[in-house]
């Protein structure tokens, strides 16, 4: 781990210590004695090998010491994680299954027909990491500001387009509220899968997209972007020069990719006490904290009734978007 990193780490691990560190009780109470004495069970709805897997393996395998028991991974990809919402929304209360997810699982609901209601048949257990976007354009583009991007894309509406991962994604859906937000006439360009999109700004075929940030700020540093502001309401620790787009001229802007665990609604107030407690101990860890950083995240330490009321907005507000900018999908059933 280099310096940076180090310090980085280390200055976040004791703010989130300072943070939480009166909201968790070392021991929760209402928690049955023998709690657990089997194996847990995270259901993911993705294969494995994506960032919302590799999340749950890791919060996973670092709980199997202070509970005692290992965690089992259980992948139920399919159906844009509906198939592993519904297991988990049936399962029994009783805090050995719950979900693993991402932001993705907040613009489901605006997106698909689902078996389940996202928010009122979950409670929230903990959220692991958060990471923002990273808006750049084409070099060539002439912009150097956010408000230099608004300002050519409102002297040629219809003439510029942006990239995504793919329709109705956290990446096109930022665009689609960045768009919103500045009032500015720009199009979709879909492509399959984050990279490639971010490729097409590279080769001139888009002029600008919502970039992971690691992968847009090894263009950005390669010179082959320009980075104008990151998503979230702070400036990232991993490029702390770049400015928020919030405070780089569009105010109140935000959309972050988040991971985090949910439990069936009913699970005991003690079982979801003690795991949040957890977890929020284990993303202090040093070499969590220098994992999620390598991937342009930053530890969280909600409680679970914060962590079920961010869930909430997030849902409320990409409904919100979706039907205001009338997207249309490919409706799902299963």
């Amino acid at each position: 781990m280099n310096t940076t990193v180090k310090g980085i780490a280390a200055a976040t691990g004791l703010a989130m210590s300072l943070a939480a560190g009166a909201q968790v009780p070392a021991k929760a109470a209402g928690v049955p004695a023998d709690y657990p004495n089997k194996p847990l069970r995270f259901v993911v709805g993705l294969a494995a090998g994506g960032a919302t897997d590799i999340m749950a393996r890791l919060i996973g395998q670092k709980l199997a010491q202070p509970l005692g028991q290992s965690v089992i991974i259980d992948n139920r990809a399919g159906a844009a994680g509906s198939i592993a919402g519904a297991i988990t929304a049936r399962a029994a209360a009783d805090g050995y299954t719950m979900l693993a997810v991402s932001s993705s699982f907040a613009i489901n609901p605006s997106l698909y027909d689902l078996q389940f209601d996202s928010v009122k048949d979950f409670t929230g257990v903990a959220q692991f990491a958060q990471a923002p976007f990273l808006l750049v354009v084409h070099p060539g583009l002439g912009t150097a500001t956010v408000k230099d991007l608004v300002a050519l894309a409102k002297s040629k509406p219809g003439v510029l387009n942006f990239s995504s991962g793919g329709h109705g994604g956290s990446g096109h859906l930022a665009g689609e509220m960045f768009k919103t937000m500045t009032q500015i006439d720009v199009s979709h360009v879909p492509f399959r899968g984050g990279a490639p999109a971010l490729t097409g700004v590279v080769a001139g075929q888009v002029q600008f997209t919502f970039s992971a940030i690691v992968a847009g700020l090894q263009q950005w540093r390669n010179n082959r972007v320009r980075a104008l502001g990151v998503t979230s309401n702070k400036r990232s620790l991993a490029a702390p020069e770049v400015p928020t787009i919030a405070e780089a001229g569009v105010p109140g802007y935000e959309v972050m990719t988040w991971y985090g665990l949910l439990a069936p609604a009913g699970t005991p107030r003690g079982i979801v006490n003690k795991l949040n407690g957890a977890i929020n101990e284990i993303v202090r860890l040093p070499d969590v904290t220098e994992k999620f950083l390598a991937d342009g995240a930053e530890p969280v330490g909600k409680t679970p009734d914060e962590y079920s009321k961010y869930l909430a907005y997030e849902v409320g507000r990409f409904q919100k978007l979706v039907k205001e900018i009338g997207l249309k999908t490919e409706k799902i059933s299963r």
